[in-house]
């Protein structure tokens, strides 16, 4: 930033019996205007003005200090005037090369690819009045990572959607039925997507990520495959009218809708615990909770009146029912299934619990993480050198490494940015920088299969090479957010809360030795909390009363020549400028030129700083964190091929053995951890409040306790499949695995009432027991099996795709 520098010189301001404060108060007196009220004359006011503010560099060298003998000294006697720099506290720099770089904020609400877009567009119509040789380019934009994982929805939700219409093409056996039925795809859609204007939800990641289409068209399939089925038999005896066709429609959705309503709205219930989630987990999966539930909600909607209305209007000639080859294979096979079923119930029943438990069993071995890491393709690294290291060192440094790792095949770019900025908007010493390596396209690099955790090994490798620095990898938003909600970087944060620092980073490096034990710890560190190079003046205070001095004396004029003080604001037109009084820089950085400082005493006498005060250099602190007003540090720590939930477990086990926390001593652990722990306890409250309002709604929808606890009883052993796919696919649970077993859950209440309802209806008109679940079996198998498989192959993209963001709905 650029200044106006007023150096004095202390050889000429001892010459001329002058200090600082002579020239700071000299430049604050004669750089102002001033107005004086008015005066009227001759009926007109005139504004009386009084101009006293320097216009240029050569007005501030001509204002004057004092009289010596009749003769003025002025500014430009005692010093030199001229152009100067704000002392730099952080830099920018580019594949080796220093550069000056700038960050766009976006606004708490905002859209960041709209605010993206708009900071592209005017940053085209700035290029062109850059003066010559400067160019401007944007060197990280995430709207780039927002698209592919848009893309990656979108590819998702497309090939779900062509999933969900072959089954039911396969199922329905009519093209007219199928077509029929998955329009409720695209009219819920734009209901639900005018919802989510109306309820100011953006489409992104986690909003439509666990939209299912199979769970959309559920209610409509049992109406639809209901109303052929009556249609059918109705038809035998020819042509129906319009009226006939309404009347036989309106009875089979009767018959049917009471169960489907019901399901559906289960289906939406299961979502309540979601919204009971606070903080960042309740951001992050709140706005998913909205979209499922206003689509869920437009489905229902959709079902009940455009679908009944739309089987009554096509199909106007004679239904033949005639069942597929794939219906009749699949009746076939489960005709004798259910027979040995119902004669070995009590053998089913057994085999079920046994399954039940030993999935339970199965789920206390699963990791647990917060949310999978989604890979944002770039790497964020963390770069802490040794405390006290210059600025110009850092940017030595920092191109030398930019150097090295520009060499990597797979690397695009890579930018830094160090220590403090202008805006301290993030506040960092000068030794430490954070990189961001932008990586090429897969489809660019030598090896295209190579996993990144090999690649961030392979990187690690490099940049270890050059001494003198220690690294920290992530990803840039991963560690924006890890920033924002712990207040460190890093996956996990041990914190060491007590009184003495000294003690504190004893216990600090103990815990750093005991994580560095547990399989899957990296990047584990100690914040730098000492080591600091403090040049510390020491004041004599019998030195002082000598000679009548105080410290804030001292302290003012070493304040004043070494780190400067303004004095003032010169103008050029709109711009300003402050005006600064220090030593020149070539004498700042010389020890003697410090303790040669001139201290006025007893009006016009002075005595070298030197005889003041010492000097010493002196090991300091770095920094000193409190958090709730307790002192703490923190030792940080991330995980690499495993989940976090069991790493934090083996961390403490570690940390309980290994180190011995004193009296008064305590330790809290945060980061993403802290999260998964939060989310964990409000499910566990929640998500039983929730199942016991399902079986609420089943006995209302049965009218029968005994009933719903049958359907209820198909929920665990639903359960048991998807944590047998997370432990077969090596995926931790997390609150996004929690999303999917609650939707699961649903469906498999959906399904099971469908079923019962239907034995229910046969066993009241006279059926025996056996027969009427026989018959109603095999009579509701074909809707059961369509909304089993539309809800469950809505899912197949999500869990076979390998794009950005499909570890998040994996």
């Amino acid at each position: 930033k650029k200044e106006i520098l007023v150096a004095p010189d202390p050889a000429k301001l001892l010459a001329y019996g002058l200090g600082y404060e002579d020239v700071v108060n000299a430049l604050e007196r004669n750089n102002n205007n001033r107005g004086a009220g008015f005066i009227e004359h001759n009926g007109a006011q005139w504004l009386l003005r009084i101009p006293g503010q320097a216009a240029s560099m050569d007005d501030l060298g001509a204002i004057v200090i004092e009289e010596d003998d009749g003769l003025p000294v002025r500014i430009r006697d005692i010093g030199t005037v001229g152009l100067g720099k704000e002392l730099r506290s952080g830099a920018a720099t580019q594949n080796g090369r220093e550069v000056v770089m700038s960050t766009v904020f976006m606004l708490i609400g905002e859209n960041s690819r709209t605010v993206s877009a708009a900071v592209a567009e005017r940053l085209e119509e700035i290029k062109p009045s850059l003066p010559s040789g400067i160019t401007a380019t944007a060197v990280y934009d995430r709207t780039g990572l927002v698209d592919k994982t848009l893309n990656t929805v979108r590819t998702n939700l497309i090939e779900g959607a062509l999933l969900v219409i072959v089954v039911l093409f396969l199922f329905l056996g009519n093209v007219r039925a199928a077509i029929l039925t998955a329009a409720v795809i695209p009219v819920a859609m734009l209901m639900t997507i005018s919802g989510m204007v109306r309820s100011g939800v953006s489409a992104n990641l986690m909003s439509l990520g666990a939209l299912d289409f199979g769970l959309i068209v559920d209610g409509a399939v049992i109406i639809v495959e209901n109303c052929l089925r009556r249609l059918s038999q109705a038809g035998r005896n020819g042509q129906m009218e319009l009226k006939e066709r309404l009347s036989v429609v309106y009875d089979a959705t009767h018959e049917v809708i009471r169960p489907a309503l019901f399901g559906v709205f289960i289906i939406t219930a299961v979502y309540v615990p979601i919204f009971a989630l606070t903080g960042v987990e309740g951001k992050m999966f709140h706005p998913m909770a909205i979209t499922v539930v206003i689509a869920l909600v437009s489905a229902m909607i959709l079902s009940v009146t455009f679908v009944p209305a739309g089987v009554a209007l096509l199909f106007r000639k004679p239904l033949e029912e005639k069942e597929n080859l794939v219906v009749k294979g699949v009746r076939a096979l489960y005709r004798p299934t259910l027979h040995i079923a119902l004669r070995l119930r009590w053998a089913v029943v057994s085999a079920a619990v046994v399954l039940v438990v030993i999935s339970g069993f199965a789920a206390s071995r699963l990791g647990m993480e917060f949310v999978p890491n989604l890979d944002e393709g770039d790497i964020a690294m963390h770069a802490l050198r040794i405390p006290g290291t210059s600025l110009d060192q850092s940017i030595l440094q920092q191109k030398q490494l930019e150097e090295r790792i520009s060499e990597m095949p797979e690397v695009e770019r890579v930018f830094a940015k160090i220590g403090t900025p202008e805006v301290a908007t993030d506040a960092m010493p000068p030794s430490v920088a954070d990189n961001f390596i932008m990586l090429k396209p897969r489809d660019d690099w030598p090896d295209s299969d190579k996993p990144k955790l090999q690649f961030v090994s392979e990187l690690e490798e490099v940049v270890n090479k050059i001494p003198g620095n220690r690294y920290e990898f992530l990803q840039p938003i991963q560690m924006r957010f890890n920033e924002l909600i712990a207040g460190v970087r890093s996956e996990l944060a041990v914190k060491v809360f007590g009184d003495d620092f000294d003690q504190l980073i004893e216990l600090g490096d103990a815990i750093e030795s005991a994580i560095s034990t547990v399989p899957g710890a990296a990047d584990v560190a100690v914040e730098q909390a000492t080591g600091l190079p403090v040049l510390t003046v020491v004041p004599n205070r019998e030195a002082l009363a000598r000679y009548g001095l105080t410290i804030s004396k001292v302290q003012d004029l070493v304040s004043t020549a070494m780190g400067g003080q303004v004095a003032g604001q010169l103008y050029e037109g709109d711009k300003r400028f402050d005006i600064v009084v220090r030593l020149d820089e070539e004498q700042r950085h010389k020890t003697d030129e410090l303790l040669g400082l001139p201290v006025p005493f007893g009006g016009d006498s002075f005595v070298p700083l030197g005889e003041l005060a010492s000097v010493e250099l002196l090991n300091g602190y770095n920094q000193i964190t409190r958090e709730n007003g307790k002192r703490r540090v923190v030792v940080t720590a991330n995980v690499r091929g495993r989940d976090l939930g069991r790493f934090v477990r083996d961390v403490r086990a570690a940390i309980n053995e290994q180190v011995d926390i004193p009296a008064g001593y305590w330790l809290e652990y945060g980061g993403t951890f802290k999260n998964l722990e939060s989310a964990a306890n409000r499910l566990s409250i929640v998500v039983p409040v929730t199942l016991l309002l399902i079986i609420g709604l089943l006995v209302m929808a049965l009218n029968s306790f005994r009933d719903a606890l049958i359907i209820f009883s198909g929920v665990p052993l639903a359960l048991t499949g998807g944590i047998m796919a997370l432990l077969v696919r090596g995926i931790p649970f997390s609150i996004s695995a929690a999303v999917g077993f609650i939707a699961l859950s649903g469906v498999a209440v959906l399904n099971g009432l469908v079923m019962v309802a239907f034995f229910r209806d046969l066993i009241a008109h006279g059926a025996s027991v056996r027969d009427g679940i026989v018959e109603g079996a095999l009579s509701r198998l074909r809707p059961v099996m369509m909304t089993a498989l539309v809800a469950s192959l809505g899912f197949v993209p999500m869990a076979l795709n390998t794009g950005i963001g499909s570890e998040v709905q994996r």
